[in-house]
């Protein structure tokens, strides 16, 4: 008669789960911690910690996708926890910061774009879900992409906290022009559910003739970090939008060729 008691060596080991496997969803839910905790410290004023936490959570948020390929440890459900964080620490954590720091004095009107500003983190995470599932349904069939579909929310937080930066570092004052600050967190949002295609840092490649240069500009910003860490995060953001713009207007100029 085959023992079927639960105190068995095979039972136990399959009771118990490799650390490696849980590993990047402790970090998926670390970065969704400091992304709520932020959203605290915007509540009370200060304002320095809630965007070092929400930057902070965009560093999680890298770690925990790189460690869940190396460690081979992907899956439905740290992709759908990923995704919840996400929406958290990018869509609801950076409106309510940018309400708190330069929109009060609008009220329902500023309320209103935050909203449609954490709407648009939803709707693009939602449809990166479904073209992630797409991938993997037909993925001997879809190559990889060297670029995605409208601007990414970790990236869409950052241009949405721009305001805010450049508020800490002097440019702006807090609560100065909150109405062309709402129609940036509008714009913003627009580019996110957008299909302009942005550039994915995995594909992303390097001449060799600026490889130098793109050591000696990390010098610099490493340098720029100790002294003017918020002005340093305008320029990205500027960099970035730049970016945006020019693959923009590639995209629209090929449709109309088209």
């Amino acid at each position: 008669m085959t023992d079927q008691s639960p105190n068995r060596p095979d039972a136990d080991v399959r009771d118990r789960v490799p650390l490696a496997m849980i590993v990047p969803n402790m970090i998926t839910l670390s970065g969704m911690c400091l992304g709520l905790t932020s959203i605290r410290f915007a509540m009370d004023d200060r304002f320095w910690l809630a965007l070092v936490l929400i930057l902070l959570s965009a560093l999680m948020d890298g770690l925990d996708g790189f460690f869940a390929r190396r460690l081979n440890a992907t899956s439905s459900f740290g992709a759908e926890l990923d995704s919840l964080s996400d929406f958290l620490c990018f869509g609801v954590a950076p409106g309510i910061l940018v309400y708190q720091f330069h929109l009060q004095e609008l009220g329902s009107i500023g309320w209103i774009f935050v909203l449609v500003f954490a709407a648009a983190t939803c709707l693009r995470l939602a449809r990166f879900n479904v073209m992630r599932g797409q991938v993997v349904e037909d993925e001997e069939d879809v190559p990889a992409k060297p670029y995605f579909q409208g601007v990414p929310a970790p990236a869409g937080a950052l241009l949405g906290l721009m305001p805010v930066f450049a508020g800490q570092a002097g440019i702006v004052e807090a609560g100065q022009l909150p109405l062309l600050v709402a129609l940036w967190l509008g714009l913003v949002a627009v580019l996110m559910i957008s299909n302009i295609p942005t550039p994915s840092p995995r594909t992303l490649r390097v001449p060799r003739r600026l490889i130098g240069v793109l050591m000696f500009a990390l010098v610099v910003a490493i340098g720029v970090i100790f002294t003017s860490p918020w002005t340093l995060l305008v320029v990205i953001d500027l960099i970035y939008l730049g970016t945006v713009a020019v693959a923009g207007a590639r995209h629209w100029s090929g449709r109309n060729q088209g």
